[in-house]
């Protein structure tokens, strides 16, 4: 196994002030002109110039921790490197073993290139739901969730990242399955849920009660919860100060009001106001003052994640 540097003790549970970076893929398609295969961002560490524009795009957002005297959560490209997408990438087990493998290897180097940053640079081995994160096609079990992702959590023990995230989880079932199988890995694995326009899960399950559940279910196995690829608006009521609330210790919001059924039809995504939304940060964060890890998702860049760190950083610094 290699040598891990924060795999027994996550920095960020101490709540210093962290950062993620912004929403990736529709960044470099949208904003950068660059076609990824399929949305799996992995696809573009083979290629000379796909892998220099990811280097690009995850070092403006080292500097920005550094220039905010903040951690970051290094993300790796690995969101749809898993066996449900192997058809549709024409790529076999294998393949996906090593692309999950070199994506860890790519964020270590940069965590090396940026070794004097202030703070921690945690790597992050990124895993999405087994299918359609805006719109799952079937409902997950538990045990069969557990199954399924202990191949591509193995795949990442077997490196140095330090812990796993589950982003864009769509069923507290599937994250119960995440979690075991990274218990059972020994990585400390977080959970990220996705809500639709009414804050509910795209089950129709409410937050609160995916988190209970999941909680429940593995003994608290999960480090915390986040929520991503949803407007502020769309939750932000839904939020009460609860030992279920409580779990939750970071966001990763849209710049968009949009639904996800609209933004899968479209065709330019807008930025959205990176102001407003900064402003919206604010508010969650004084409405959830444990909150510590803060990014984004669709339609957000380094611009929108810049004024977001920028406007909460005198809160922990």
């Amino acid at each position: 196994m290699n040598t891990t540097r924060y795999r027994q003790k996550l920095p960020q549970m101490t709540g210093e002030f962290f950062l993620t970076d912004a929403g990736l893929e529709t960044d470099l398609i949208f904003n950068q002109g660059i076609d990824i295969r399929e949305f799996a961002a992995h696809t573009l560490l083979p290629d000379t110039n796909g892998r220099s524009a990811l280097a690009d795009y995850f070092r403006g957002f080292l500097r920005l921790a550094n220039d905010c005297n903040a951690g970051m959560i290094l993300d790796s490209q690995t969101w749809k490197a898993h066996a449900h997408w192997a058809s549709d990438l024409g790529a076999s087990h294998s393949e996906l073993k090593e692309a999950n493998h070199e994506a860890i290897r790519f964020i270590a180097s940069l965590r090396e290139e940026f070794k004097t940053n202030s703070k921690p640079i945690v790597l992050n081995g990124l895993i999405g739901p087994r299918g359609d994160a805006y719109a799952p096609e079937a409902r997950v079990a538990a045990n069969e969730a557990e199954e399924y992702h202990s191949q591509q959590v193995g795949w990442l023990a077997q490196t140095e990242v330090d812990m796993i995230t589950g982003l864009t989880f769509t069923q507290s079932d599937e994250a119960i399955g995440l979690v075991r199988a990274s218990q059972k890995a020994g990585l400390p694995v977080i959970i990220s849920f996705t809500v639709e326009t009414d804050g509910c899960l795209p089950t129709g399950q409410a937050l609160s009660d995916a988190i209970c559940h999941v909680d429940d279910a593995t003994d608290n196995g999960a480090g915390y919860f986040m929520v991503n690829c949803a407007h502020p608006e769309h939750f932000f009521t839904r939020l009460t100060d609860a030992d279920w609330s409580r779990r939750i210790r970071g966001f990763r919001c849209n710049a968009s009001r949009l639904s996800h059924a609209e933004l899968d039809e479209c065709e330019e995504l807008g930025p959205g106001d990176p102001e407003e939304l900064a402003r919206q940060y604010e508010g969650l964060l004084s409405a959830m003052p444990w909150i510590n890890v803060f990014g984004g998702c669709c339609g957000t860049d380094l611009r929108h994640v810049s004024k977001i760190a920028h406007s909460l950083e005198n809160r922990f610094n």
